[in-house]
């Protein structure tokens, strides 16, 4: 078993409101790794963040995404999974979408969000830029699609992906 997708990108990119859309369009489960780590040490995953430093947080946030590759559903990725080799290589061989969103757009989503320690600091735009510089490799590392976010509704994300999943799977079809 694997997921069907695999949503990766930057806090407030969508994953985890796109990740349910698109379960429910195709039936499936929704699984999110940073609920997944919230279930597991009862309190936010912020606050799991500062509690164990990122070092911890990033082995932890492994063990969640090593169990998440084992449903066949949907899974929505935490915005720094993708910094983690052993996560990355779990994402080699899987469909991955890449969910952009620019750091304005980003800002706008996540500001008055005090659970993310990574964006609560006095200038979120300048840390929420930095985070894209740091990151945007690694996501188009993994990625199969990209879909620029900003200005989307939901629905309109999901349709691109549902899109990308019926030309892959055509083909992926053999001839007759």
């Amino acid at each position: 078993m694997s997921p069907r997708v695999v949503l990766v990108g930057l806090p407030g990119s969508g994953k985890t409101t796109v990740g349910r859309r698109l379960a429910n369009a195709l039936h499936l489960t929704a699984v999110d790794t940073d609920q997944m780590i919230e279930r597991k040490y009862g309190s936010a995953c912020g606050h799991v963040f500062e509690k164990l430093g990122e070092e911890r947080f990033r082995e932890a946030e492994a063990e969640a995404v090593a169990e998440a590759m084992t449903t066949d559903g949907i899974v929505s990725l935490g915005g720094g999974a993708v910094l983690t080799a052993s996560n990355r290589r779990l994402l080699a061989n899987q469909r991955v979408v890449y969910l952009h969103v620019s750091a304005a757009e980003g800002v706008r989503r996540t500001s008055g969000d005090t659970s993310r320690p990574l964006l609560n600091v006095d200038n979120p735009a300048a840390r929420y830029e930095q985070l894209l510089e740091e990151r945007a490799q690694f996501y188009e590392e993994v990625a199969n699609l990209l879909v620029h976010s900003d200005g989307l509704q939901p629905h309109r994300v999901v349709t691109q992906i549902l899109q990308f999943l019926e030309e892959d799977e055509e083909d992926s079809q053999p001839l007759p």
